[in-house]
């Protein structure tokens, strides 16, 4: 896996998309679900994930815990609004 700055001076992983398809298929459907509004537009809070994705809540802070967990989507706070986390995909 090759790693990236990006522009606060953070690395990043950035994989490859054979890794990225290696890693998602294990994962669980709302997880996938996720990945796939991500991929059209990002970088979304949970709120807007929920919406987006029609998941409860719940459910969407579960997926996002397991793409965390396999190093599939980054988070950082929000610029509009600093109580807020937004995620993409690490890609």
């Amino acid at each position: 896996m090759s790693t990236r700055a990006d522009s606060l001076g953070v690395s990043e992983a950035v994989l490859t998309e054979e890794e990225y398809k290696e890693r998602l298929v294990e994962l669980p459907p709302s997880a996938k679900l996720v990945a796939k509004v991500l991929e059209t537009d990002a970088p979304l809070s949970q709120g807007q994930l929920a919406e987006e994705s029609l998941l409860p809540d719940r459910t969407v802070r579960y997926a996002l815990n397991r793409l965390e967990e396999a190093e599939l989507v980054t988070s950082r706070y929000s610029f509009r609004d600093a109580r807020k986390q937004v995620y993409s995909l690490c890609r």
